[in-house]
């Protein structure tokens, strides 16, 4: 027999997955996004890819780690190597 806190448990459950899920789908967004831009781009904005997918792929180890550097390369560094390659300049 299904009850309401059966219910409510469910939801709960769902909610509280998808809250922990938001640190590795950001990491994933971060490194797919490192991965795609292309190393000459890397290059006229003066930083390291292997880098930058290191440290991502590290940080995923810890949750804190992971959206603490997914969270700098998508707001700082990620913009510096989409204006190389659009050839605006970094």
């Amino acid at each position: 027999m299904i009850t309401v806190d059966g219910i409510l448990e469910l939801f709960g459950t769902i909610a509280w997955t998808a809250v922990l899920c938001v640190p590795l789908g950001v990491s994933l967004w971060a490194l797919l996004d490192c991965a795609r831009r292309p190393g000459w781009a890397w290059a006229l904005a003066g930083r390291r890819q292997v880098v930058w997918l290191a440290a991502i792929c590290i940080g995923v180890v810890s949750v804190v780690g992971g959206l603490a550097v997914s969270g700098w390369y998508l707001l700082k560094v990620r913009p510096l190597i989409a204006r190389a390659e659009s050839g605006v300049g970094a």
